[in-house]
């Protein structure tokens, strides 16, 4: 990867990027075909999802205006389905977060994104409390997590569209939620903790990490797939990675401190148990590699990437492990790796 300014942009050899009319945030590329679907944001009801073709040997991304489609609200996130969840007829499933858990089917043979599904986690109410994220799980793929801001992380079975479970998972709004086994997954809250979940035993929680400065929130998890030890997560207004170990919980393993503003987005490789990589208001896009043990002075990073301004988002594709896709304003961007 370059260390291009952001006045070279595009480099056609490194990145491809996508203009969009409005901000963008949410984004997710699809696990079996080269489709990626892009959310605005929009301080608005009326927000919309774009799908987008990546040809890398070209390296051209070309929107599919025929799949892309309005959305209630800016989507919090937006998810393909694991591969073996595929539809019949070679349609994606794409799920978004916002008001509600949303289900659509992308297919590109009849040219059309249609709903499945709208799921509503509330019993006593039409209206459901905002959603911040969810994750779907690659091992048992009928089984997504959502979080929200009333503390609950509630479990999906999205082939039957009816609640597994729902937990009070924290004391405040819980902002990310990570599958790490068929059964387990973990969750961070506003009320600074990390917390791990078996659904075996759902009168227990495990806390393996939480906030130096109380109530300091917790933004987003990662969850290494590569290496089911390891995790990552984000402290709010902080320049600061805190990679887990659940085997020592409490103690990070390694704090990367290399960023100049907030960080908003961090992503494991798809491929490698080493590498990470995150993004901030600093508009820097940093790939870490852990070093089996960190020296004194810290970590700095293999590479950096520099865009036009904050990066708000950043995927690590698993069906193109060469590429990370960044949003910041109203670009998309994929860098080559």
């Amino acid at each position: 990867m370059d260390n291009s300014a952001p006045d070279s942009l595009p480099r056609s050899e490194t990145a491809v990027t996508y203009d969009s009319p409005y901000p963008l945030y949410a984004m997710s590329f699809s696990s079996s075909t080269h489709r990626i679907a892009v959310g605005s944001f929009l301080e608005d009801y009326n927000n919309r999802i774009d799908i987008l073709s990546f040809d890398s040997d070209s390296m051209s991304l070309k929107p599919l205006p025929s799949l892309s489609f309005e959305h209630p609200y800016p989507p919090t996130k937006l998810m393909f389905s694991p591969p073996s969840l595929r539809r019949s007829g070679g349609g994606d499933l794409l799920a978004s977060s916002g008001d509600f858990l949303r289900l659509w089917e992308v297919n590109e043979d009849s040219s059309s994104a249609e709903p499945v599904s709208v799921l509503n986690n509330s019993k006593t109410s039409e209206f459901c409390a905002p959603l911040t994220s969810f994750d779907w799980n690659d091992v048992e793929p009928k089984r997504l997590g959502t979080c929200s801001i009333d503390t609950t992380c509630t479990i999906w079975d999205v082939e039957r569209s009816v609640v597994e479970t729902q937990l009070i998972a924290h004391d405040k709004e819980v902002h990310d939620i990570a599958w790490g086994e068929a059964r387990v997954f973990a969750s961070v809250s506003a009320d600074g903790s990390v917390r791990i979940f078996d659904l075996r035993d759902k009168e227990h929680s495990t806390i393996i990490y939480e906030s130096p400065q109380p109530d300091t929130p917790l933004l987003r998890l990662a969850w290494n797939k590569q290496d089911l030890r390891c995790m990552a997560t984000i402290l709010m207004d902080s320049n600061k990675v805190v990679i887990l170990d659940i085997r020592s919980p409490t103690m990070p393993v390694a704090e990367l401190e290399r960023h100049q503003g907030s960080v908003n987005a961090i992503a494991w490789a798809p491929q490698s148990c080493k590498h990470i990589c995150s993004g901030g208001d600093d508009a820097q896009a940093l790939i870490w590699e852990l070093p089996t043990m960190a020296g004194p002075n810290g970590i700095d990073p293999m590479s950096v990437y520099s865009a036009g301004s904050e990066i708000n988002q950043l995927q690590w594709s698993a069906s193109l492990p060469d590429w990370i896709g960044i949003a910041f304003a109203n670009k998309m961007q994929l860098l080559r790796v």
